[in-house]
């Protein structure tokens, strides 16, 4: 790797050197370990070093990969995603600790390929020498399609995007009507709900109706899925 390929924005060459040396100390062991590394540069968050396993699955370069950080991420990685797992690295990024997160991301080398499950660790892998966080190194290893959990992280992604998209209309439903609506879910009609909570039958009525036009509820199925994202039962 030629110098100017890697923090090409520093001249420090104490920085340029550590550097060096990190990378050479990863490419000794990198084609042993099934999985990708990606060390990424936080002045910019652009790709410093990917190790060839993760070229040769995205059928790019070292070059392709050096874009700019939101086009890096757009042509490669899944948005839905970056919705969990981005505060958590920015979170690690602040505490500045030696700390390791893991998360899920969906990767694909185009848009004419499906998406495939990773699990990622990241951790800083390099400071400056006023201690600030220079360098991260993220290790992702594949997962096999028949693999259980890749069916459980889709259902987990589709719940969190589904209560992230639903989270402001949670919010405008009154102690009440999260109350009815727990009740809902669970699929009792007005007369148990209006005796449950000591109110008139056509006061759960209204509150039925209501909660329905609020969550844009078209059957009961909708009700229940509502009440199960917010833990209501």
């Amino acid at each position: 790797m030629k110098e100017k390929d890697w923090l090409y924005s520093t001249s420090d060459p104490v920085l340029q050197q550590q550097v060096r040396i990190k990378i050479a100390s990863l490419q000794q062991f990198e084609k042993e370990v099934p999985a990708v590394f990606v060390v990424h540069d936080l002045s910019d968050f652009s790709v410093v070093y990917m190790s060839q396993r993760g070229l040769d699955i995205l059928g790019a370069t070292i070059e392709d990969v050096r874009l700019g950080n939101a086009e890096y991420h757009a042509r490669y990685f899944n948005p839905e995603d970056a919705e969990t797992y981005v505060p958590k690295i920015l979170s690690l990024i602040e505490r500045n600790n030696d700390e390791l997160i893991s998360f899920f991301q969906q990767v694909r080398p185009s848009v004419n390929h499906e998406w495939a499950w990773y699990l990622s660790s990241i951790k800083i892998f390099l400071r400056e020498s006023n201690s600030k966080p220079r360098l991260t190194i993220t290790m992702a290893v594949p997962m096999a399609p028949d693999h259980p959990f890749v069916g459980k992280i889709d259902r987990l992604l589709e719940e969190n995007n589904f209560l992230h998209h639903n989270k402001e209309i949670f919010a405008t439903l009154t102690k009440r009507e999260k109350e009815v609506l727990k009740l809902m879910a669970t699929g009792v009609n007005s007369n148990i709900i209006a005796d449950k909570l000591h109110i008139s039958e056509s006061t759960a009525n209204t509150h039925r109706r209501n909660i329905r036009s609020k969550i844009n509820a078209q059957n009961n199925y909708d009700v229940t899925r509502f009440a199960q994202a917010f833990d209501l039962i």
